[in-house]
């Protein structure tokens, strides 16, 4: 008896030690603070906090308001930076990312420099082919990766993932952001994207449309639309994928938090 008890001992120990292991290895939910774009800030990081995600994306071109006036996000001070980290220490949050729509080298660098400031993993944006040499170089010396990402077909370069992966070549610092909804836009399958760019991609952005291949479909809530969100987790699983997923709602943007909390709930559940 003694010794079975040792043993049931052991396997509960080496179960609960996996289960460790397992939830280590899940991706983190965010919330992309563009969802959120209508409001402040401060507004917005509340909002993200109580949606229950703990890592946001930020934008660029956001303008953050209340104490930091009519400025942009590319044009806060070192100061005004560390009063937005105050403001994510206070809600519990960590800005791994941050869109970047760099259209000249000294902008992109300028993002670059508020994304080492800000403490930033990666940036995220789509830029021009006479930058990506530069941009690379860039990436290496701030140690901050840039992430393709994609609109939908006739609004990006980087719409098919055989045009990232061509820009993925010679520049060993470029990742790549996912869009799952800009895929469907331009009536390809996001599970089949995803297996392209497997071993590139360090985040991807969650959303759900009402229709496959149509460059208007609508954004509606996540899991509801027409995503295979379980193949989608079944391919993610399977790649071993460490990045973030964000949830990125781009519907009844003046009152969005219920659909963005649903989100967050939704893509844990199937975590």
């Amino acid at each position: 008896m003694k010794m079975k008890i040792i043993g049931m001992l052991a396997i509960a120990g080496w179960c609960f030690a996996c289960g460790s292991t397992i939830q280590k290895e899940r991706a983190p939910i965010g919330v992309a603070l563009y969802s959120f774009n209508r409001f402040s800030l401060e507004d917005g990081l509340k909002k993200a906090k109580e949606s229950g995600a703990a890592y946001v994306e930020g934008f660029s071109f956001h303008q953050p308001r209340g104490k930091f006036g009519e400025k942009s996000f590319a044009e806060l001070s070192g100061s005004e930076l560390a009063d937005v980290q105050s403001l994510l220490q206070e809600n519990d949050l960590h800005m791994v990312s941050m869109y970047a729509d760099g259209k000249t080298l000294d902008e992109w660098q300028v993002l670059f420099e508020k994304g080492k400031q800000l403490g930033l993993k990666f940036l995220v944006g789509e830029p021009e082919p006479q930058f990506w040499d530069k941009l690379d170089s860039l990436s290496a010396d701030y140690g901050i990766k840039l992430a393709l990402h994609q609109h939908r077909k006739g609004q990006s370069r980087f719409w098919h993932p055989d045009s990232v992966l061509a820009a993925l070549k010679g520049h060993p610092h470029f990742a790549v952001c996912g869009d799952l909804g800009h895929w469907v836009r331009s009536g390809l399958d996001p599970v089949e994207c995803l297996k392209q760019l497997e071993g590139h991609l360090v985040s991807i952005h969650a959303k759900d449309l009402d229709s496959f291949g149509n460059p208007e479909a609508a954004d509606v809530k996540v899991g509801a639309g027409v995503i295979d969100y379980q193949a989608v987790f079944t391919e993610l699983r399977r790649q071993k994928f460490q990045g973030f997923i964000f949830v990125e709602c781009e519907h009844d943007w003046d009152n969005n938090f219920d659909e963005v909390k649903a989100a967050v709930d939704f893509l844990s559940r199937q975590e």
